[in-house]
């Protein structure tokens, strides 16, 4: 199971930092990632770690504002956001990939199969 948590209501260039935190298994080295979801929109990914060899990538539309990270030993994912813009208002969910080798291509998350319920993130003034 994935629980993510720390969303809420933040103003332009506001910060946020989300939280999703497996139980029942273990994180490890698995693939794991950001999505997220607009109103009226595709899900997209914004930020991946590939399990194989931890290499990390992301939406171009937000290299340079967040920054992805996995804590193994709380189990936990983490997605800083910085300078946050209304059009990152979207609600987040984190995925697991159930290989190491899942492929993290800008951003995005190859085969996730587990996901969290989802958190909002509202940017607005």
């Amino acid at each position: 199971q994935l629980v993510e948590s720390g969303g809420g209501l933040v103003q332009p260039g506001g910060s946020l930092r989300l939280s999703c935190a497996a139980s029942g298994f273990s994180l490890g080295s698995y693939g794991v990632g950001w999505f997220r979801q607009a109103p009226g929109k595709e899900r997209e990914g914004v930020a991946c770690i590939r399990g194989e060899d931890g290499s990390i990538n992301y939406l171009d539309s937000v290299k340079d504002r967040f920054t992805v990270s996995r804590d193994n030993a709380k189990n936990t994912l983490y997605l800083q956001m910085n300078s946050l813009e209304p059009e990152d208002t979207a609600a987040y969910y984190c995925a697991v990939a159930p290989s190491p080798a899942a492929f993290c291509i800008k951003g995005r998350l190859v085969g996730a199969q587990l996901w969290g319920q989802g958190t909002q993130v509202n940017v607005s003034s």
